[in-house]
């Protein structure tokens, strides 16, 4: 397994013709003092970026018109020099000197025009290749150039990766030949991943044409689950989630506890910006980069900042004094983070695995995911290759559709005493009529109305509620059989139409509960009618928070970690064998909705934007108790780095301890005998 480093940059580089002196105030010792100000153990660096030109002495491509010298050379030997990595950039896709020297190369849609970022020619912006063209032949004769030149990089990184439904001559061509329709989208879809699958080989295979090791990473943005096929032209992942950029604060635990699953080596990238790519001039606190990069840590990740050079070669000391703040923490708690693995309660099945979404957010998941971190639990995403054993529960949110292999195989984690819990339309059969496993209940279809209303049992109604709650999604119809039933579903009066409608927005809930139940538990399966986890995602009701989190706490018994915590907290406990000792990392930050609805023109930002997520201050939180259930005696525990010792006690298998102080993140090591 390739090994990367702990405290990264990504440094971007998309400069524009119109800018002169590229490069011209750019000095080694300004650049070495700047990484060392950031405690940056790797920096990548840029052979060619979006706009086409090359910063180095290319033969293959165009050096940039206003560049009279071989910047990336300078700024390698540079940061070797201070013994700092530096993986190679290439762009890849997206290069508007060959969009504008082949016009044809560009991908095409069924109607004939351009697709890609930027599809009209006097619109600002990048403009998408197709890998089906020439072009690719073009990439990778580059990529073999820079390898050539840069035996020793650390990498190569290649950006941004897409292929669409394109319909220019040669995808023409080829559709032909692999009898592909192109005025059928399913062909033209199958059509681009076989496009992109050639990419991937023939772009690999060009990187690693005199080093059969050289690492390669093939940037899309987000880490698809359940693609392992491209996993073998891959040698890490590098997650990107930018929290201020789109991503949000939920996104990078979600994606790590599925890749973290996966054989490869990974590391989270965020950024510098307040916003997103391509901010200059722009700053998060840098409590929020020190709070991002603890939680890389926490969820088994190694760190990468994004950051972005001014055309002039000037290292910007505020972007690695920033950096720094957070670095030089990441820089002590290294021999904690590594080789560890993870300990966990619950395998969550993920939707996009099987669903085959390639989108930032899956609702299912990222649903669940905000249940599971905002509940406390220790919990890994999983796909249908993953090993289910290990888990006292496993959750398949919403609309996991089981075929037969799948079904074989969560029976066997059944019989074996595995807990399941389904909600939604997981779990039941193609046609949605019965269900695949006992769950003591018999189906009968989908609810007409929407929404409607759930008053669950005792054990799992939220603490604050006595009443008929909405639900905004419609439910399945089904009534217990020999299952316990979990509570009732109340019917509205109507759905709302223009004959009749109540109010501003639904009609009530009758005063009587309906036939059919909120949910049903038979042993060691619950099911809940309702898709839970996207109502969540969809509206985030606390009381829809409680009645998830006492339906899962009612299927674990007692979890792993117990903690008092607020639900912006977050736990993750890692095992690490080589020094046979547990590490429990605990997060804690506030994050504020900043801004408002405003215009904002060019690029990144033309979309409207509603404001940004912000982490600012720190508040520290004192005596959070803490719980751990362990297999071994533990000798000591102790916060680290620091190494304060702290009291514990050990009652069978559970430890327990106070820590004082929660300032950010903290870990503690539990060291077993």
């Amino acid at each position: 397994m390739h090994k990367l480093r702990f405290r990264q940059v990504h440094l971007d580089f998309h400069t524009s013709p119109a800018i002169g002196n590229i490069g011209s105030e750019f000095n080694k010792q300004q650049w070495q003092e700047a990484l060392k100000i950031g405690h940056v153990d790797s920096i990548t660096c840029f052979a060619t970026g979006h706009h086409g030109w090359s910063y180095y002495d290319t033969k293959i491509g165009e050096r940039h018109p206003n560049l009279g010298f071989d910047l990336l050379r300078l700024q390698f030997d540079a940061a070797k020099e201070i013994d700092v990595n530096v993986p190679v950039y290439l762009t890849a896709g997206v290069h508007n000197v060959i969009a504008k020297e082949h016009p044809e190369w560009r991908e095409m849609g069924s109607d004939g025009k351009y697709r890609g970022w930027t599809s009209d020619v006097l619109t600002a912006g990048f403009h998408s290749l197709c890998f089906n063209t020439p072009y690719l032949d073009y990439l990778c004769s580059q990529i073999e150039e820079v390898v050539t030149l840069y035996p020793n990089a650390d990498g190569i990184f290649l950006d941004i990766i897409s292929q669409g439904q394109c319909c220019c001559k040669w995808c023409m061509e080829s559709m032909a030949k692999n009898e592909l329709d192109p005025t059928c989208e399913e062909d033209r879809i199958a059509h681009a991943e076989l496009v992109l699958d050639k990419y991937y080989a023939r772009t690999t295979a060009a990187a690693r044409v005199h080093d059969d090791e050289m690492p390669i990473f093939h940037n899309s943005g987000h880490i698809s689950m359940g693609n392992r096929d491209i996993l073998k032209y891959f040698s890490h992942l590098e997650l990107e989630s930018l929290p201020t950029g789109g991503w949000g604060y939920d996104h990078f635990p979600v994606s790590a506890k599925y890749c973290h699953k996966l054989p490869l080596d990974f590391l989270g990238m965020t950024g510098k910006f307040h916003t997103t790519w391509g901010e200059f001039g722009g700053y998060k606190h840098p409590n929020a980069l020190r709070y991002e990069c603890a939680a890389m840590l926490a969820f088994g990740a190694k760190c990468s900042v994004g950051d972005q050079l001014h055309p002039s070669g000037v290292m910007d000391i505020s972007t690695y004094n920033l950096i720094g703040a957070a670095y030089a923490e990441v820089e002590k708690k290294e021999p904690w983070c590594i080789d560890i693995d993870s300990v966990a309660d619950i395998g969550l099945f993920s939707s996009a695995s099987i669903n085959s979404s390639k989108e930032h957010d899956n609702p299912a998941d990222t649903g669940a995911g905000r249940i599971l971190l905002e509940g406390h639990f220790l919990f890994d995403i999983l796909d249908a290759e993953m090993d289910f054993s290990p888990y006292k529960l496993l959750i398949l949110p919403d609309d996991i559709q089981i075929d037969n292999e799948l079904k074989l195989k969560l029976d066997l984690y059944i019989d074996n005493g595995g807990k399941l819990l389904l909600t939604g339309k997981s779990g039941l059969s193609q046609t949605g009529d019965k269900f695949l496993f006992d769950v003591g209940a018999t189906m009968h279809g989908q609810s007409e109305y929407q929404p409607d209303y759930i008053l669950p049992i005792k054990d799992l109604r939220p603490s604050f509620v006595e009443s008929p709650l909405v639900m905004y999604l419609p439910s399945q119809r089904i009534k217990a059989t020999s299952g316990e039933s979990l509570g009732d579903i109340y019917d509205p009066y109507f759905n709302r139409n223009y004959k009749h409608f109540c109010s501003h927005q639904h009609a009530p809930a009758k005063s009587s509960p309906s036939e059919y139940d909120c949910g049903v538990r038979n042993g060691n399966i619950m099911y809940l009618a309702h898709p839970v986890f996207t109502i969540y995602r969809g509206w985030g009701a606390v009381a829809y928070k409680e009645y998830i989190i006492n339906a899962i706490n009612l299927m674990l018994d007692k979890p792993t970690v117990e903690i008092s915590l607020p639900s912006t907290g977050r736990v993750s406990l890692m095992w690490q064998s080589e020094y046979n000792r547990y590490i429990l990392h605990l997060l804690y930050a506030n994050t504020i909705q900043r801004g408002g609805a405003i215009k904002l023109s060019g690029g990144n930002l033309s979309r409207e934007t509603t404001g940004v997520e912000v982490i600012d201050d720190i508040i520290p939180l004192h005596n959070v108790a803490v719980s751990v259930e362990v297999e071994q005696p533990i000798k000591s525990v102790r916060s680290v780095p620091d190494g304060v010792d702290l009291d514990f006690s050990q009652s069978d298998n559970r430890v327990e301890f106070t820590l004082p102080e929660l300032e950010c993140h903290q870990m503690i090591e539990l060291q077993c005998l």
